[in-house]
């Protein structure tokens, strides 16, 4: 973050995905979406963006890449941002993202370190993009489960921004990488928090659960479980739930916390807006950090 002046500051972030789908242009549009995500993440809107690529001209044609950054270029126009140029190398493997450049008001920034004892936890997109991706690189990701994914991936976190913002939250992280457990671990411990969350309350993705059951798990998400697991609470939840909570998100919503009274006004406006969004646990006080997962 740069402070610009008393009510003003600069926020910058960059992300870089390999392909997620066979469609190009939605490729480029998940990228572009998922790298904006931490400006919508910190309540801040996006200004402009310089497009990342990796590509191998060998074997992938100058026309295919122009579908990438169209798919990026719909992700900008969408959210109301510029792109102002980027670069290329070359790779064997193809990347593509984008730095983004945005704005917040410094004072109603979201911050992970700003959960409240008492807050509500809001979660705003299903989980399990990490396991769809999975199962489509194995080629038994059914076409519904596919699409209900891409139409997660691809809508953008600006609303469920300006919700947290208008109902008072200040604390709140994008759920990415880590998956939830892991970014819930990194917001409580870094706001002096202890949480209980309710996995049966959280939003899960059409058909995920069953290619959890078949084994459709990342490295990645058993990384960020055994991880998680460090400060976790959680007697007599299954492993899979468990699993589906840790799972590597790409592009996903935002968690954040907010006063229990507004909470469910929250999830009424996101729901009417087109997210997937839920009640998922609450801050239970003060503490070391310490997740307790309940059914």
């Amino acid at each position: 973050m740069w402070q610009l002046d008393d009510d003003r500051a600069l926020v910058a972030t960059v992300d870089v995905i390999t392909p997620l789908v066979d469609d190009a242009r939605l490729w480029g549009r998940i990228a572009a979406t998922n790298a904006a995500s931490d400006v919508y993440a910190m309540g801040g809107r996006p200004l402009f963006a310089l497009n990342i690529v990796g590509w191998n001209r060998d074997e992938l044609s100058l026309e295919l890449l122009g579908e990438v950054l169209a798919g990026a270029d719909a992700a900008a126009a969408d959210g109301g941002w510029v792109t102002v140029g980027g670069h290329t190398i070359d790779d064997p493997e193809p990347k593509f993202g984008c730095a983004v450049i945005g704005e917040v008001a410094v004072d109603r920034m979201l911050r992970a370190d700003r959960l409240r004892p008492g807050d509500a936890l809001v979660l705003t997109k299903p989980l399990g993009t990490g396991i769809i991706s999975t199962a489509l690189k194995r080629g038994v990701a059914p076409d519904a489960t596919v699409v209900s994914a891409a139409a997660s991936m691809t809508l953008l976190n600006a609303a469920a921004a300006r919700v947290a913002l208008d109902a008072g939250a200040t604390g709140a992280s994008d759920v990415t990488g880590f998956g939830l457990l892991g970014h819930l671990r990194r917001m409580i411990e870094a706001s002096g928090v202890d949480v209980t969350l309710e996995s049966a309350a959280v939003p899960v993705l059409p058909g995920v659960r069953d290619l959890l059951a078949a084994g459709m798990v990342p490295g990645g998400t058993r990384r960020n479980l055994a991880w998680a697991r460090q400060r976790l609470d959680a007697d007599g939840v299954d492993d899979d739930t468990l699993l589906l909570l840790a799972d590597a998100q790409t592009s996903g919503g935002l968690l954040f916390g907010v006063d229990a009274d507004r909470a469910a006004a929250s999830v009424t406006e996101l729901r009417d807006g087109g997210h997937d969004a839920a009640i998922v646990g609450r801050v239970t006080g003060p503490g070391d950090g310490r997740t307790g997962v309940i059914s």
